[in-house]
């Protein structure tokens, strides 16, 4: 089981445990189910904004481009994005279907590339970039 998993079961340990300890039966009577309803809603709320931050700042640790270094450059973000995958080997026609637009659209972003990188190929490009450091290596641990 993972570290996240856990944390999830003792939270709701937690949270029985409060329940138990302040006379469930006497609560019942005082407050509405609205209420408990709630107090519930806000708990996941809290436990999910916290499990997200913690994903997204595992995936933003993985990423293999720089987006804010292909600003100074002077690339759109999906120019960056077409780069990344020109960098990843994909084709034209891969890229477009990863992306969901027209080949043309990706023939007019890597032409665009070409330009703001000062290359006339591919492979110059994804070279340039590298020296640029706009991609990085990850390490495989």
């Amino acid at each position: 089981m993972n570290k996240s998993t856990w944390v999830y079961g003792g939270v709701m340990g937690v949270l029985l445990i409060v329940l138990q300890s302040l006379n469930y039966r006497t609560l019942i009577k005082d407050i509405s189910l609205e209420v408990y309803g709630g107090i519930i809603a806000i708990l996941f709320l809290a436990v999910g904004i916290w499990l997200g931050s913690v994903l997204i700042k595992r995936v933003n640790e993985g990423t293999l481009f720089s987006f804010v270094k292909s600003k100074e450059v002077g690339l759109s973000n999906r120019e960056a994005e077409v780069l990344q995958l020109m960098t990843e080997g994909l084709s034209n026609q891969e890229i477009a279907d990863r992306l969901f637009v027209s080949m043309n659209t990706i023939k007019t972003h890597t032409s665009n590339i070409y330009v703001k990188l000062h290359v006339k190929r591919r492979t110059q490009a994804v070279q340039k970039a590298s020296e640029l450091q706009l991609i990085h290596t990850l390490s495989k641990n």
